[in-house]
Order: C-alpha cells, then structure tokens, then sequence
C-alpha cells in the first residue's frame, strides 16, 4: 500500500534586524573606512549576536527547502533621529549646567518628559521642543518604553545598515533553490518616533503610514502554519515585534509562533528584560525552542514537498 504524503505546510522565517550594527562581530569579520583608514565597528553591537546568526544561517542552509517564506526587518534610520544623540544637548536647568549647557547627550541616557520640562535636557533646535515634548508624553502614556538616546546606527546606506554577511549569504542560498524573494522591512526612517517593532511604531504619525500597524505583514504571517522568530535584539526590537503580533493575529493562533533562543540576544543590562519577554510569551501560549530543535520540522516539511 503506497504511502500517503502529508500535505507540505507554510513554514515562515520571521527575522528581526539581522544587521551588522547589532552584531559583536570579530575584527577580521568588519571592513576598512576607505576614507579614514579605521576599521569600522558595529555601533550597537549585542553580545552574542554574531553566534545567533551563524547559528540562524545554519538553520536557513540545512533546512531551505522546509522553509516556504523568509521575512527580514531592517532598522532603516537618519543620523538625525529622535533617539540620537544628534538631536539633544544637555539644558540649562541640568546640575552643572553652568559647565555642561549645551554640551552633548551620551548615548544610552533615558530621556522623560519631566527632565525636558525641568530643562535637564533640550532640542539642539528650540523650535523642535513643543513637538518633542508632545512625542515624550504620548510615549510615557503608552507605558512600554521610556526614551532611550542611543548610538547613531543602522544609519540609512550604512555597512551597520546591511545585513549579517552569513546570513546574507544564506538568504542567497534559499533564494537561488526556490526562486523566490527573501521579503524585507523596513522600519525607523521617522526621524520623530522611535520604531522597536516592526509591525507599528512606538508612537505612530498619522500622516505617516509607515509608522502605523503593518495589517498587510500581519495578514502574511497569519497564512502560516509555524512561525518561526529570531533576530535582535530580544529586550527590544524582538520583544516589541512579538508582542504586536501575539496582540494583532487576526486568529489569535499563538501556538503556531516560534521563538528561537538561542537565535537571540539581550541588549547589555537588558538581561531582565529578555527573561521577563520570554516568561510572558511563554504563558501567552507561544513555543521557546533552539535552532536545533526545530531543524527537524523543516526537514519534514522538505520531504512533503
């Protein structure tokens, strides 16, 4: 009696800005300003990270053919953004602002709306501080994030901007064998509203559809029978995307969505910010797996080609 083939299922790769800037990348892995001479370095780089994508790229190669779609967010940002130190100077109602007035804001220093109001800290451009005020009480109503000045990156045209180079190079891979596209996401280019999740900005801009819920990307990943998560970084941009669709599935089906551990990293001092994401997923219904532990569902679903 012949065997009966099951039916070859929607296996979706959902990877969260697998970009160069986030990843501690070895020397021999970074290039050479050609007009400096300097090597470039990450400008956000999360420990563990390079691991996490060598190890998502060996997942993409040994299991190419049990994956049906492969989606890639790209943080997409201008040098001057709201959460970039271009944009704030130290005020004059800061401590010591006789000597720091004016001077700059270091990257990793959380802003409220408070200290901006008490003039600790100010728009390099006093034109921008009814609109940046407006932007910090809207976020701190929200109450998921306060915000954070960090490091200029993933700046737009940027090598920290492109892709992890062995995880492109897997991407190619897959895209060469099903003669298909690795679907790309780009998100962060407002410069007014910082953009965790690739599914909706922190503060959507409604006259900017780009900030707004992605329905279309959610409609995409409701058609799949497993989805599969990684990327970084997993306190923030991981986080963030995760919670908007668990929140938006037009089904609700959460025990169809993967998340790869070790395929994912936290941003230093964020440890408690992973563990508390992975804990509320986790209740919420979704599945905490390995790379490894789920090459065998796309090997199956190969052979159900």
């Amino acid at each position: 009696m012949p065997t009966r083939r099951l039916t070859k299922q929607n296996i979706q790769l959902l990877l969260i800005d697998p970009q160069n800037d986030f990843c501690d990348l070895p020397p021999d892995w970074c290039p050479v300003d050609p007009l400096s001479g300097q090597t470039i370095a990450p400008a956000l780089p999360v420990s563990g990270a390079h691991a996490d994508m060598l190890r998502l790229a060996e997942l993409i190669r040994a299991g190419a053919d049990g994956i049906s779609t492969i989606t890639l967010t790209l943080d997409a940002h201008h040098r001057f953004d709201i959460a970039h130190p271009t944009f704030w100077q130290i005020g004059e109602g800061s401590e010591g602002s006789e000597r720091g007035a004016g001077g700059p804001v270091a990257p990793f220093t959380s802003i409220t709306a408070a200290q901006v109001r008490a003039s600790s800290f100010a728009p390099k451009d006093p034109a921008m501080l009814p609109r940046a005020l407006a932007y910090l009480d809207a976020l701190e109503r929200h109450g998921r994030y306060t915000l954070m000045v960090w490091p200029v990156h993933c700046e737009i045209g940027s090598w920290g901007q492109a892709l992890h180079p062995a995880l492109k190079a897997a991407c190619n891979h897959w895209e060469e064998r099903h003669l298909a596209v690795a679907q790309t996401v780009s998100k962060g280019s407002n410069p007014w509203t910082e953009h965790y999740s690739a599914l909706q900005a922190e503060v959507p801009d409604a006259n900017d559809a780009a900030t707004q819920l992605n329905h279309a990307l959610i409609a995409d990943l409701d058609r799949a029978d497993l989805i599969l998560i990684g990327g970084e970084a997993s306190s923030h941009c991981v986080r963030a995307t995760t919670e908007h669709l668990v929140d938006n599935l037009p089904f609700g089906q959460r025990s169809k969505i993967v998340l790869l551990t070790d395929c994912m990293s936290p941003v230093g001092g964020f440890d408690a910010q992973q563990r508390e994401f992975l804990d509320d997923m986790a209740q919420r219904g979704l599945r905490l797996a390995t790379s490894a532990e789920m090459l065998p569902a796309l090997l199956a679903n190969a052979a159900n080609a």
